[in-house]
């Protein structure tokens, strides 16, 4: 039985045709839904660019309060999303959406970790990242959840234009 869910966010241009499943499916199975989004950590590059730009303490509040302000930001745009798909009847289904998490760190791990935490008996992802070209069957995040998931993965295909001759 499928009492809670989580819901797998890269926040791209698919993200509304997979949010879409993941509320049909809440709303079937009657089940809580968690929403994760993994932000991955600041690349080397970037964090000497800062270095060379800030001192010490502004650096280190820089990483404390500007990394949690940015989260609380990304947070609110995924709740924010599921209102605006909603609409003004959706309240109910709002209300199975047991937590937002944002989360910093390698995107498939993130998603694994949270699925083990919140002992979710679904995880619910899309077949591609915002990056993915046309040609490629399946992007890195959601080949190494499905590979290494312990809970059944709904994966929703992203809707590409078909070309003639395809089936």
């Amino acid at each position: 039985m499928i009492r809670s869910m989580l819901y797998a966010t890269d926040l791209g241009l698919y993200a509304p045709v997979v949010m879409q499943h993941a509320l049909e499916l809440a709303r079937t199975f009657n089940a809580n839904l968690y929403v994760v989004h993994a932000v991955e950590p600041m690349g080397l590059f970037a964090e000497s660019v800062l270095q060379s730009y800030l001192d010490e303490q502004a650096l280190n509040e820089f990483h404390s309060q500007g990394l949690n302000t940015v989260i609380a930001n990304i947070e609110q745009r995924v709740l924010d999303s599921f209102r605006e798909e909603l609409g003004e009847d959706g309240e109910h289904d709002l209300a199975r959406i047991q937590a937002v998490r944002v989360l910093q760190g390698d995107p498939a791990q993130v998603i694994l970790e949270q699925a083990q935490k919140l002992s979710v008996d679904l995880l619910i992802v899309g077949s591609h990242s915002q990056g993915a070209g046309v040609d490629t069957p399946l992007g890195r995040t959601a080949a190494r959840v499905l590979q290494l998931a312990k809970v059944p993965v709904y994966l929703v295909p992203l809707v590409q234009r078909r070309r003639q001759g395809d089936f």
